[in-house]
Formats: C-alpha cells, structure tokens, sequence
C-alpha cells in the first residue's frame, strides 16, 4: 500500500489513476494520517454468447493468404 499526500495526489491525480488501474492501490494522506484509500473497481465480466460466436464465425470466409503474408502486406504497400 503506498501512501501519498493529498498535494502531491492533486497534482498527480491521473498519474495516480493509471497506476490504480494496473493493480496498485494507494492512500491519501492529509498531514501524515491516512483520509482516503484509491483502488479499483471489480467489473463483473459479461458471459460469452456461444451460439452467437459460432453463428458470427461461421459466416466468416477462410483466409486465402497466410497471417504473415498479410501483415508484410500491410505493412509494405498500405502504410500511406
């Protein structure tokens, strides 16, 4: 848990944000007493429709080139 004053929050809050994001969870403190803890959210995740994938990815034509072939592709001819 780390521990960061509320200035130093303010000026940094989406710095703060971003590292919360990525798992940290952080305190506020005011005048060395902790007043507000940062952490994320827990978002619940969403079931898989699997009829609807298999429905989506059996209209899907196969490709004709392979993935290495269409990365040079795109990577040489339709960069401008």
């Amino acid at each position: 848990m780390e521990l960061v004053n509320l200035a130093d929050a303010k000026a940094h809050l989406s710095e703060l944000v971003d590292r919360v994001e990525a798992g940290a969870s952080i305190n506020i403190t005011r005048r060395g007493k902790p007043v507000a803890r940062l952490t994320s959210l827990s978002m619940p995740r969403k079931p898989i429709d699997v009829a609807m994938l298999r429905s989506l990815t059996a209209t899907m034509s196969p490709q004709t080139e392979s993935a290495a072939d269409l990365v040079r592709s795109m990577r040489d001819g339709d960069r401008y």
